[in-house]
């Protein structure tokens, strides 16, 4: 016969004792649903569960991804779009603020169009539009990008033009226009003003001066990239499979603001025109990488697309470095967001603030490599279990091969006993060819610093990547610099390792 023991316990000695609890992750049945209706990332850190993501059973399509730069963003985004297309059939729009996918994308049998590299968009054409809506998704632009609201006179008189551009071609304003009616040009409005200007007769010329003014920096020679006919068909580009719209060849964060909101603003259009298809998943995947200004102004129509995508099948895509530069009327409601590795405490603090993750989950962040990521999930119903999971490493198409440029031979001992810099950056494989590519390094060049790489198993010294660039690749001073400030190294440190290589 057993006999029960009773002991008296202080509490003190209760508080020393480890207890079971609920580790931080979902349990299984939220972490792999029906792999025929979801997408497979990668398996958790603790009990290894592969996890397919789903939106079915979340607040809504849309995601968030942060991180660092090199961190993996861009390869998590190519991952769920390719199986996005495998398990959906799902179209995507890449808005390309810096030209990052335009290689991918070709080289996957997409569709790239490069602005201002011999593509043209036209921003008053109405793709199926009243022109009274879309003048008004015109005037809502020029708020976001310029100071247009603080001169209602100016404002009034771009709106009348507009409208009466649209007039002028026989278009009934409130009414939609036939499919093939050709729509006017920012230059036509630009006209109309001119000619108002010229009679003489308008009793306040400095507003109507300052009004052209304002117009004429969308449509100088050389820089017309949006009052021009059209090269391309943005509403049948949605349904056309992978599509990459290069923003890098415009010349400044304005136009490529301007290209960025006309983008949406179709897209949002084609959204609801289409309504609900009982056979898709998602129909198609809006990508907007390092679009910062579109995706923190509160009158983008990127919100639109977050508050209503979820009804229309359309999920939104919002990648960054800086989690502070996304709207948080975006940020607070999309349905899952993937924090990839991330560097400086404020950024944390804030995305602990708004997603209120536990300490551990913090802590892993800091740690993180390439490929790595804690994702949070806004369940629709509320659940007894934890929202923010860690993954082991996203599981791509193409094996993650991590490249790591080691700074140990430009921080003193002193740096690196105080861990007061970066001692490495790690890149995917694709994403550090392209960073080379962007800085005018050649093909010998890159080839030779990926070999060596390579040679060394996968890691390389800063200064003698920055040697083989200089002497093989040809790479200018003035590059040398701009690749070293693109990974966030103080003017100082970048000034010694200019010093160190000779430049």
């Amino acid at each position: 016969m057993t006999l029960l023991k009773l002991q008296s316990i202080m509490s003190n000695e209760v508080a020393k004792r480890a207890f079971f609890s609920r580790p931080p992750e979902p349990p299984v049945s939220a972490l792999m649903t029906d792999p025929f209706k979801s997408l497979y990332v990668g398996t958790t850190k603790i009990f290894k569960v592969p996890f397919t993501w789903s939106f079915l059973n979340l607040t809504n399509p849309h995601i968030a991804v942060v991180g660092i730069t090199g961190s993996g963003k861009s390869y998590f985004v190519k991952t769920l779009l390719i199986r996005a297309s495998y398990v959906w059939d799902s179209n995507a729009v890449i808005i390309d603020w810096a030209g990052e996918y335009k290689a991918w994308v070709k080289q996957s049998g997409g569709i790239v169009v490069s602005l201002a590299k011999g593509d043209y968009i036209n921003i008053m054409d109405l793709s199926g539009m009243k022109p009274l809506d879309r003048t008004k998704q015109i005037m809502n632009s020029l708020d976001i990008l310029t100071d247009i609201s603080q001169f209602p006179e100016q404002k009034r008189l771009t709106e009348e033009a507009i409208e009466q551009s649209y007039a002028n071609l026989g278009f009934i304003v409130s009414e939609k226009p036939q499919e093939d009616k050709e729509a006017p040009t920012l230059k036509d409005t630009i006209s109309l003003l001119e000619e108002k200007l010229q009679e003489g007769t308008y009793e306040y010329p400095a507003e109507l001066e300052n009004t052209i003014y304002r117009l004429r920096q969308f449509a100088r020679e050389g820089e017309d990239y949006f009052a021009r006919k059209s090269t391309i068909d943005l509403g049948k580009l949605t349904g056309s499979g992978l599509v990459d719209i290069d923003l890098s060849g415009l010349p400044d964060e304005k136009f490529r603001a301007l290209a960025g909101l006309f983008i949406l603003q179709t897209m949002k259009e084609r959204m609801r025109s289409e309504g609900w298809s009982e056979n898709k998943g998602l129909k198609t995947i809006v990508v907007l990488d390092e679009a910062w200004k579109i995706a923190s102004d509160e009158k983008s129509d990127a919100i639109m697309i977050v508050r209503e995508g979820r009804k229309y099948q359309f999920g939104l895509i919002v990648a960054s470095q800086n989690p502070t530069d996304i709207n948080e009327a975006i940020f607070s409601n999309v349905g899952t967001t993937f924090i990839l590795r991330i560097k400086f405490e404020k950024f944390l603090n804030y995305l602990q603030g708004s997603l209120n993750f536990s300490g551990f989950i913090r802590n892993e962040i800091g740690k993180f490599g390439v490929g790595q990521a804690a994702v949070e999930m806004a369940f629709q119903t509320a659940i007894r279990f934890p929202e923010t999971f860690i993954l082991e490493k996203i599981h791509g198409e193409e094996p993650l091969y991590v490249y790591t440029i080691d700074m140990s031979d430009v921080l003193t001992q002193a740096e690196v006993a105080a861990g007061v810099m970066t001692r490495d950056y790690q890149f995917e494989k694709e994403e550090l060819k392209d960073r080379l590519v962007d800085y005018n390094i050649t093909s010998e060049g890159i080839n030779s610093i990926l070999s060596a790489f390579d040679s060394s198993g996968r890691s390389m010294k800063m200064l003698d990547m920055l040697r083989m660039a200089k002497d093989i690749g040809g790479v200018s001073n003035e590059n040398m610099v701009s690749f070293l400030k693109s990974l966030s190294i103080e003017d100082l440190l970048i000034t010694r390792i200019i010093s160190m290589i000779g430049v």
